[in-house]
């Protein structure tokens, strides 16, 4: 019992904010103490397991190219084009990118998207360039909105979307542990064709949610408009 203190301390450190990455780390080393291993074989355990789970850093690689193209004006250009675009707004354009993400982690693309690669230089640059369209002004709380609901799209449409894909890694863990610990025979498609109501559920409430971001921010426009002449100018 003794090695769930590492549980423990996840969810403390986790609980007072600090560093993911330390917080892991350390719980880890601890949990690998605490189990009977000594330092040698719990660095061989941290090299094993990095090794084995390389495409998990593959974002590492993709930041300096990320930076390369935003320097040369990537997000600028993404918010002169969703501005071209009068019925685009930023529920819109983050829906439009939900039902990609989605379908493109059903049939195995997880790597299409992501937080560093796609969300960061295109997808809040579009939505911020409807907010901007529409408003003519984005406070800094009105930003940060978006660029949670941004992180939230991309998180939701790969997380519902990958399990409809037969050969991911959550649902080749599933049927793994209900046939060793069940003795059932559980086919990877069965897995795959049940999870498909619930991404279309999530797809349809998720949705639902982003396109309530609109009336949610038109809502609090008007309060602005009300309170602050000089955001109605701008508005307007």
């Amino acid at each position: 019992m003794l090695v769930l203190i590492g549980v423990l301390l996840v969810i403390v450190g986790f609980a007072i904010r600090l560093n993911p990455l330390v917080v892991v780390t350390v719980a880890g080393i601890v949990t690998a103490l605490l189990g009977g291993l000594n330092p040698v074989q719990i660095l061989e355990a941290f090299g094993t397991g990095f090794a084995s789970s390389r495409s998990v850093t593959i974002f590492v690689a993709v930041l300096p190219v990320v930076g390369i193209i935003e320097f040369f004006g990537l997000q600028e250009q993404a918010k002169t084009l969703i501005g071209k675009l009068a019925r685009l707004t930023a529920g819109r354009v983050l829906l439009g990118y939900l039902a990609v993400r989605q379908l493109t982690a059903a049939v195995g693309l997880n790597s299409v998207g992501g937080h560093a690669q796609t969300v960061r230089p295109l997808v809040f640059p579009m939505a911020e360039g409807a907010a901007l369209r529409r408003y003519g002004h984005v406070p800094e709380h009105i930003k940060e909105r978006i660029k949670a609901h941004s992180a939230g799209a991309d998180n939701v449409g790969v997380f519902f979307g990958e399990d409809v894909f037969v050969a991911v890694g959550s649902i080749l863990l599933i049927t793994t542990f209900v046939d060793t610990t069940y003795h059932l025979h559980l086919e990877p498609l069965q897995l795959a064709l049940w999870a498909i109501p619930t991404a279309i559920a999530a797809f349809l409430i998720h949705g639902f949610r982003l396109l309530r971001l609109d009336k949610s921010l038109d809502k609090e426009y008007r309060a602005l408009e009300a309170t602050d002449p000089a955001v109605a100018g701008e508005t307007k």
